[in-house]
């Protein structure tokens, strides 16, 4: 995206200059002129803000642009690039905050001049240790060397795609510029950082199927609606439901090596709230600041509309940049109902026919787009790496038959919908048991057999079981009330609220409970499970329900945030000691 003025004087004497023709908001038109074509990136007005052409008819040339075009007119000129819209992807991303087009935020206040183009690297240097020799033979996707001053993970200089050949030239150890040629191999100049396009996925050897869960520390998803890595996950949910708060937990802790957050259209105290818990939460892997592996891309409410169309793709390419290398990659999107308003502004204002809602027809084409480039695969490099995709979904007025919900929906793997009751109840994470569901549990439980938990699968039917036999008494309680119910459906409400209140709530805002590991997970669900059973046992020696509601659960119910985050024994003694405590009741 990084021009100077030099390179901007010999393109306009290359290129044909065109010329405005009408202006409406972000819609541009302007005069058709030869070698322009769908995608191309354009220079707009005095100010040269960026836009890309999105229909071509005729003489006349649609441009979306990125920034806000006040002062434009017709009869201003404009400049085609000839080359899509594109990205400097390099080293410099890991610990910065972007905007849509991947204009660096941090370190230059909250707002962007319209039509800047700032270098995302500045002035830094950075140190690189080649990995190969010269005269050796690689190919496309194989690291040439690391760049190792950029925190916790190394990032890889690699042989970019349809590239390959011999190494005529590799740089030594040292400190180079970012776009510093540090190789040349079969006649192809590499540099510490490349352009790549954000509308086209990186390409890969193959896609591959994963076994492996994305652990996210948040109980009530890895236990009951576990999302695999590379696969893709929507949050959906009324206001004041918790997206956001969900979505920065999962952010926080989960055992992704890069996380790419992308706020697109939500507001900017949000916004502000996630980078500045992300940049003093300490990275449990590395010791220290998560913010060392995170990309941050802020296209708030206040920021122009339609960046937040391109920062979605922005942040996917950012991504596949890092699952290249062979990293593990979660893209976390707050939210797409936003850039789905952006589609639909624009389709507005080009005369587009509406479809549902108002919607452009194409909206479930564009979401299922989105979507699609999350994968776990093998690299071109020949290492295994994924990007998973977490996107929140806000309807309006909580409706769920909306169609960016309904939509989504249908393309991803997991949907964890929030429940407004459940969260006017203080039940965070609000995520429904009854409306959520995971498509990846029974690849994800061959996985954990591999891996030495055969029980996972029996574990998980059996507290989504509890909950729902509990959920279908809840109308017969409110009705006839408790005590007229039989004795084992007495038991049977008191174990869906053991497993509601022990196991699936859990607090963001606890040192020990906002993370839970996959074996305390276990150890929570397990003990609840048997301190049910015990009590069945008991109702069946003739022990009345009444006697045991009134036994205290509190000990097994604060065990949660009693106990250190990866602590199963501790929580397997709180178990032992209530199954003891009951065994002390007697008819």
């Amino acid at each position: 995206m990084t021009e100077d003025s030099g390179t901007h004087r010999r393109q306009t004497d290359r290129q044909s200059v065109c010329r405005i023709l009408r202006v409406t908001g972000p819609l541009v038109e302007m005069e058709y002129t030869r070698g322009i074509a769908m995608y191309d990136l354009v220079s707009i007005g005095p100010a040269r803000l960026p836009g890309e052409i999105v229909a071509v008819s005729g003489h006349v040339v649609t441009v979306q642009a990125y920034e806000y075009t006040g002062g434009l007119a017709p009869g201003q000129m404009a400049l085609p690039q000839g080359r899509p819209l594109s990205v400097r992807l390099g080293p410099e991303l890991l610990g910065g905050i972007f905007d849509g087009l991947l204009r660096p935020l941090s370190g230059v206040g909250d707002w962007l001049v319209p039509g800047a183009q700032r270098n995302t690297a500045g002035d830094r240097t950075w140190s690189f240790r080649p990995s190969v020799a010269r005269g050796e033979a690689v190919a496309e996707g194989q690291a040439l060397g690391e760049v190792r001053d950029v925190g916790p993970l190394p990032v890889k200089v690699l042989v970019p795609p349809g590239g390959g050949g011999t190494v005529e030239e590799i740089a030594g150890a040292g400190d180079h510029p970012r776009d510093a040629v540090v190789a040349v191999v079969g006649g192809t100049e590499v540099t510490v950082g490349a352009l790549w396009p954000v509308r086209r996925p990186r390409p890969v050897r193959e896609r591959v199927d994963s076994h492996e869960a994305l652990n996210t520390g948040q109980r009530v998803i890895d236990l009951l609606f576990p999302v695999a890595r590379g696969s893709t996950a929507a949050v959906p949910g009324g206001f004041g439901t918790g997206k956001t708060m969900l979505l920065q937990q999962i952010a926080k802790w989960c055992d992704a090596d890069v996380i790419v957050y992308v706020g697109c259209g939500e507001r900017g105290n949000e916004m502000a709230d996630v980078i500045t818990e992300l940049a003093e939460l300490q990275d449990p892997r590395t010791g220290g600041h998560l913010s060392d592996r995170t990309v941050t891309i802020a296209n708030t409410s206040n920021m122009p509309m339609m960046a937040r169309e391109a920062s979605v793709h922005t942040g996917m390419t950012v991504a596949e940049y890092f699952r290249d290398m062979g990293l593990d990659v979660v893209v976390i999107a707050d939210s797409t109902s936003r850039w789905a308003e952006a589609l639909r502004e624009f389709a507005s204002r080009t005369g587009e026919l509406p479809a549902e809602e108002g919607y452009p027809a194409g909206l479930a084409s564009a979401i299922a787009a989105f979507y699609e480039r999350a994968a776990a695969v093998t690299t071109l490099g020949g290492d295994r790496g994924s990007v998973t995709v977490i996107g929140a979904v806000s309807p309006p007025g909580g409706d769920m038959t909306e169609p960016v919900t309904a939509h989504t929906e249908r393309f991803v793997r997991c949907l964890w919908t929030l429940d407004r009751d459940l969260a006017y109840a203080r039940h965070y994470p609000a995520v429904s048991w009854a409306g959520s569901f995971s498509r990846d549990v029974p690849v994800l439980a061959a996985g954990h057999r591999a891996a030495g938990d055969p029980a996972w699968t029996r574990r998980r039917d059996r507290v989504g079981a509890a909950l729902a036999e509990a959920d279908r008494l809840a109308a017969l309680v409110d009705l006839i009330g408790i005590a007229a119910l039989p004795a084992r459906e007495r038991i049977s409400v008191l174990a869906g609220r053991l497993v509601r209140e022990g196991v699936l709530q859990q607090s963001a805002l606890s040192e020990r409970d906002s993370y839970c590991g996959p074996e305390k997970t276990a150890a929570l669900a397990d003990a609840v499970l048997a301190v049910a059973d015990r009590c069945r046992e008991l109702v069946d020696s003739g022990v009345s329900p009444a006697t045991i509601e009134e036994v205290d659960f509190g000990p097994l119910l604060r065990a949660r945030e009693d106990t250190a985050p990866q602590d199963a024994a501790a929580v397997a003694a709180r178990r032992d000691a209530m199954v003891a405590r009951l065994g002390d009741v007697r008819p």
